[in-house]
């Protein structure tokens, strides 16, 4: 086994869904090609965006898609271009595009406002890209991830536009590799502004992310083997690149 988990896996080709967290009772599942979310209307924005990205995803290169459009699974309605016209800030993906890039169709829906937070343009083109292609190489190395992305979000959050979009002070990623071999789990927790930090500064155990976002996450693993990889931080499991 390896090093960052001791313990013996069950049903391990039985992952179907082990990236979604779990879900509240007045929370509704919506599901596209390439992710699926669960939309926060007090906020406009998602809570989380959840998927699986596998190495073979990663080899394919649709043409990025650039035109932002409002989700019409989200009843309630989502954000509007005019929201973040004028802003300051960019219209930042949560699933990123280029993750979505082995669809034509996953690569339109990930530009769905449903998928976007505001984001302070140092970060969206800075530190949140540097993890999103950290991500993008564990997916290689490890042949598949799972991930949960999103705002981390509160009360008395700053608002732009009509629709009063909350401005989240940090944004979080948590990722779980879940084969036979190889089983590990962490996340991160990165502020909304520009940073020259490494990534390892930003990384924190999913037990810490659950307790700040109240987010159960990959609660379809074992209960032992969750409790495990949970409360790890095992660094060295990860092989961070050093910035």
């Amino acid at each position: 086994m390896s090093m960052c988990s001791s313990v013996k896996r069950m049903d391990v080709d039985n992952h179907l869904g082990l990236e979604i967290p779990l879900l509240q009772p007045d929370e509704q599942l919506i599901e596209h090609t390439g992710f699926k979310l669960v939309y926060n209307e007090n906020h406009e924005q998602a809570n989380w965006v959840a998927y699986e990205l596998t190495l073979e995803e990663t080899r394919r290169g649709v043409e990025r898609s650039d035109k932002f459009l409002p989700d019409q699974k989200v009843s309630t309605g989502t954000a509007t271009p005019e929201d973040y016209k004028g802003s300051g800030y960019d219209r930042g993906h949560l699933a990123p595009a280029a993750d979505m890039s082995w669809s034509a169709q996953a690569m339109k829906e990930s530009f769905y406002f449903s998928n976007i937070s505001p984001q302070v343009p140092a970060f969206n083109r800075g530190i949140w890209k540097r993890l999103e292609e950290q991500v993008r190489t564990w997916a290689q190395q490890d042949t598949a991830a799972f991930i949960v992305t999103g705002p981390v979000l509160s009360d008395s959050l700053p608002v732009i536009g009509p629709n009063q979009v909350s401005v989240p002070a940090y944004f979080y990623k948590a990722l779980l590799v879940y084969r036979y071999q190889n089983q590990k789990a962490i996340a991160f927790i990165v502020p909304n502004k520009k940073s020259g930090l490494p990534l390892k500064h930003f990384a924190v155990t999913v037990d810490s992310l659950e307790h700040i976002t109240g987010i159960d996450f990959f609660p379809a693993l074992p209960d032992v083997i969750e409790s495990k990889l949970e409360s790890e931080l095992c660094l060295p499991c990860w092989r961070i690149k050093e910035e």
